[in-house]
């Protein structure tokens, strides 16, 4: 068992082996660091890119060994790199190959604070490779927000998106579970958002609020049965947050240091193992924390 990192030098900065350190730490095991370059259709690869494939790696071990001498104090860290027609992939074959546990990777640069953004950290930015992993991982993908610092040893809570609805029930089961397997405390949250045209303007903000407040006062009770059905213990915290936008309301909701946001997810078939809808993607967008999407 290992927690996988994607590490390429320059590429990422240190959110990534930030978040990658925190999550080997809480899960009491390694760490692999792997650097995935493009493969080419030639074969075999002429020199040129064999050299330039050969010093990406080094150089990206070197860079992540530079970082990690004092953060990882303590931790097995191992370095790995291959070549693949996808990062994606190459990755993917990593985690395979090493029976890792999770798959960290870092936000992508040029994240801009959001309202009320913790300091020092942005929001979640997904490039492509981490978009196609969030679809295909065969294991949880926890991904880093811009400027992310690790100030404590482990994870100190986890955090679940929760839906309110019957249909997302399996997803708060699947947090629940990861969470007890981690060891960490939970609290379930509910974010109630007003949309940009909740209603006609003719209707006013009025009418608004008290559907939004309505709609609120509905979560909180269907929460509160969580705990009456036995599905969440007594000591998870229960939580809904409100805002005119997904960024006001990631930022409302009070983060601890060294907490994570779990957002579970549907099923898409053999070759898509994950459906992320738009509310999830637009809470992984906004969350000042680091995310962590479990396979369906």
């Amino acid at each position: 068992m290992t927690v996988v990192v994607g590490y390429r030098a320059g590429k990422i900065g240190l959110s990534g082996l930030q978040l990658a350190v925190r999550a080997a730490r809480t899960l009491r095991t390694s760490l692999t660091v792997a650097t995935i370059v493009g493969k080419p259709w030639l074969t075999p690869p002429l020199a040129e890119y064999q050299h330039w494939a050969d010093q990406l790696a080094a150089d990206s071990a070197t860079e992540a060994r530079r970082y990690l001498r004092e953060l990882a104090d303590g931790v097995d860290v191992t370095y790995q790199h291959r070549a693949h027609r996808s990062v994606s992939g190459g990755l993917i074959e990593v985690v395979e190959e090493t029976d890792a546990e999770v798959l960290v990777l870092g936000s992508l640069p040029g994240a801009l604070p959001g309202l009320g953004a913790l300091p020092g950290r942005g929001g979640v930015v997904i490039g492509s490779t981490a978009g196609r992993l969030l679809h295909s991982s065969p294991v949880p993908v926890a991904i880093s927000p811009s400027g992310y610092r690790a100030h404590t040893g482990s994870f100190t809570r986890l955090t679940c998106a929760y839906a309110a609805t019957a249909e997302s029930i399996g997803v708060l089961r699947r947090c629940i579970d990861f969470a007890e397997e981690v060891q960490l405390p939970v609290r379930v949250i509910t974010f109630a958002v007003r949309g940009r045209t909740m209603y006609p303007p003719e209707v006013g903000l009025d009418a608004e609020d008290s559907i939004l407040d309505a709609w609120a006062t509905q979560a909180r009770e269907i929460l509160e049965n969580l705990k009456t059905e036995g599905i969440v213990g007594e000591n998870v915290v229960l939580q809904v947050v409100t805002g005119n936008s997904w960024e006001e309301a990631l930022h409302a909701a009070e983060w601890d240091d060294g907490e994570i946001l779990a957002l579970g997810t549907s099923p898409g078939g053999e070759i898509r193992r994950v459906f992320l809808g738009s509310r999830a993607t637009k809470i992984i967008r906004h969350s000042p924390i680091p995310v962590l999407v479990l396979p369906g």
